[in-house]
C-alpha cells in the first residue's frame, strides 16, 4: 500500500485536505492557517504528488484514491472528519462521502472533478504540454517566475487574478506540477469515468466553481444533475479553477458553515 505524506496543524474538529492532480499540499497555503484557528486541518499528498512516492501498481482511479485516504487516516488515527478537495481531490471527496457517509462530516469541493455528463477518452493536449514545460523548468522556476511575462503563460489560463498571486504560491504550483510522477496515472485513471454515485443527505455538500474556470468550464464539466440534491452550489464572481487563491474570505466562510450545517 502506497504510503501518503501528511501533516496536522491546529485544534478541533479534524479536517482534510485533498489537493489536485498534478498540485501537493503547498496549494492550501493562503487559506490552511485560517482554518487551522478552528479545525485540526490535515494536509495529505495523493500517490506521485508532493512527498508521497508511487509504488508500481497503484490504482490512480478516484474511488481508490478514496479508499487509500481511507485506510491512512485510520491508521493515522481519525474515525470522522470534515473533507475539502480540490479538483481531483474533490472527485475523491465524493467518492469518500458516497461510500462511507458515516466517516465523513461534511464535504466542500473546489471545482471538482467528475462531473461530467461525458467523460474524456484521451489527455488533452493543451494540459499534457503544461505538465512537460513545467517538469523541464522545475529547476529554474523560482527565477523564472519572476518575471510577469512568465506568470502570464504559467497562470493566466488558472486564475483570472494571476497578477495578483503571492509569487511563493506560484513557485509551489510549478514545482509541484513539474515534480508530479502521478499527474499523468491519475490522468489516465479519470478516462471514461465520471463520479455517479449517491451521497447520503446526512453528509453536508458545499460545491464552489470559479465563473472563470478554464480547466472544467461550466458548459461540460459542472453538470449540477451529478450533484446530490441537497448540495448548496455557489459560484463564485472572478475566480478560477482554484478558488482557495482567488476567493479566500469566501471559501474560509464556505468551510465553516458547512461544517455546522452538520
Amino acid at each position: 500500500m502506497s504510503e501518503l505524506w501528511h501533516e496536522s496543524v491546529g485544534s478541533g474538529e479534524p479536517l482534510l485536505l485533498i489537493h489536485g492532480m498534478g498540485s501537493d499540499h503547498t496549494a492550501w497555503k493562503l487559506i490552511l492557517p485560517h482554518l487551522a484557528e478552528n479545525f485540526e486541518v490535515i494536509s495529505i499528498d495523493l500517490p506521485g504528488h508532493g512527498y508521497s512516492k508511487l509504488p508500481g501498481g497503484t490504482p490512480m482511479d478516484a474511488h481508490s484514491l478514496g479508499q487509500l485516504v481511507f485506510s491512512q487516516m485510520s491508521a493515522w488515527g481519525y474515525d470522522s472528519f470534515h473533507v475539502v478537495g480540490s479538483s481531483l481531490g474533490g472527485w475523491v471527496g465524493m467518492e469518500m462521502a458516497a461510500a462511507r457517509p458515516e466517516r465523513i462530516r461534511s464535504f466542500v469541493g473546489l471545482a471538482p472533478a467528475g462531473l461530467w455528463l461525458v467523460p474524456e477518452t484521451r489527455r488533452h493536449p493543451i494540459s499534457a504540454v503544461s505538465r512537460y514545460m513545467a517538469a523541464t523548468t522545475v529547476p529554474i522556476a523560482p527565477l523564472l517566475l519572476r518575471y510577469t511575462w512568465a506568470r502570464k503563460i504559467g497562470f493566466s489560463m488558472v486564475s483570472p487574478q494571476w497578477e495578483s498571486l503571492p509569487l511563493e504560491i506560484c513557485i509551489d504550483a510549478a514545482r509541484a506540477m513539474g515534480s508530479s510522477s502521478g499527474y499523468f496515472p491519475a490522468w489516465d485513471a479519470m478516462l471514461g469515468l465520471r463520479f455517479d454515485k449517491a451521497i447520503s443527505e446526512n453528509v453536508p455538500v458545499t460545491i464552489l466553481f470559479g465563473d472563470t474556470d478554464n480547466t472544467l468550464p461550466a458548459r461540460y464539466s459542472q453538470e449540477r444533475s451529478l450533484a446530490p440534491d441537497h448540495t448548496r452550489w455557489i459560484t463564485l464572481p472572478r475566480a478560477g479553477h482554484a478558488p482557495m487563491w482567488d476567493s479566500v474570505p469566501a471559501v474560509i466562510a464556505e468551510i465553516h458553515q458547512t461544517a455546522l450545517r452538520r
